[in-house]
């Protein structure tokens, strides 16, 4: 395996790991800005506020783009497991 190939494969894994996890991060941060204006506006300084419309919105963003998620994993890993003997010999 050249060092090309190693690189790569590493920007692959990469990209798959930026595109997999981009839905959960942007609701999370969607959530956790809207809930920072409405504390803001309020001037409700409440810890727990900030975090639990965060773990839910989370929550419901694995279980709708959990299969989406699933399935891009999957065809990444089985793509992998067939270049593997090209990759190697």
């Amino acid at each position: 395996m050249t060092p090309d190939v190693v690189i790569k494969l590493a920007e692959q894994s990469i990209y798959m790991i930026i595109i997999i996890s981009a839905p959960i991060l942007l609701i999370a941060l969607g959530v956790g800005l809207i809930v920072s204006v409405f504390q803001a506006m309020t001037q409700i300084q409440e810890q727990t506020l900030a975090f639990v419309p965060k773990i839910i919105a989370v929550f419901l963003s694995i279980v709708i783009f959990g299969p989406w998620m699933l399935t891009m994993l999957l065809d990444y890993t089985r793509d992998l497991f067939q270049q593997l003997p090209q990759l190697i010999g």
